[in-house]
């Protein structure tokens, strides 16, 4: 009886297993893509589609940021990215209902960060992060909606797309979980929150 129930266990283990391998590599296989694809799970508005991943930018890095504009900010600053890709801004905008907005070519580098000045090693160890986490290596995801109180956090929405998101990310770049980054752990920020902080650390965790 008790090998029964063991075996039981072990299968029904494995019905949940086998589904996920298989959702991980239809996953890994899109973010091989080019165009616009679809991405099971994630809304995703194209401002400006994939390219060939061989002519994007080697990002070795992804920091999270959070924005201080209203629900529905993160359409009009995507929309503004992808008029003017350099300005201030990130290449992936993330809506309070869940819509990601791919607003920049992956060969270009919008203006994010603060040159990864932060070394007090308050959040992480910064001798690995001071001066060398930067824009020109890192690709930016901007989560909109924390006003007009800056400690709201994520929305359920945008956290369900971000499990996804940061994988497709981490997939398509060849990142691994230990270099996504919260704005506040690698630049001295809004002392009112920590910016990005429980998002990126959420990352972490499902990437282990």
């Amino acid at each position: 009886m008790m090998i029964s129930h063991l075996f039981a266990a072990v299968l029904a283990a494995l019905c949940l297993i086998v589904p996920a391998i298989a959702e991980d590599a239809n996953l890994a296989k899109l973010a091989r893509a080019s165009g616009t694809p679809d991405i099971p799970g994630l809304k995703i508005v194209w401002l400006a589609p994939w390219g060939d991943v061989r002519d994007a930018r080697p990002w070795r890095n992804i920091i999270v940021h959070q924005t201080e504009g209203p629900a529905g900010s993160a359409r009009g600053g995507a929309q503004a990215q992808a008029k003017a890709p350099t300005r201030r801004g990130v290449t992936v905008w993330v809506e309070t209902d869940g819509t990601v907005y791919w607003a920049v070519a992956e060969n270009l580098v919008p203006t994010h960060g603060d040159g990864a000045n932060r070394n007090d090693n308050k959040y992480i160890d910064n001798r690995a992060t001071y001066r060398q986490i930067v824009r020109d290596n890192s690709i930016g995801v901007e989560f909109a909606g924390n006003y007009p109180d800056v400690t709201t956090g994520p929305t359920e929405a945008q956290v369900a797309a971000w499990r996804i998101l940061v994988k497709l990310l981490r997939a398509r770049y060849g990142i691994p979980p230990d270099r996504v980054y919260a704005h506040n752990w690698i630049d001295y920020k809004d002392a009112r929150y920590c910016e990005g902080c429980w998002l990126a650390t959420l990352a972490r965790v499902w990437g282990e």
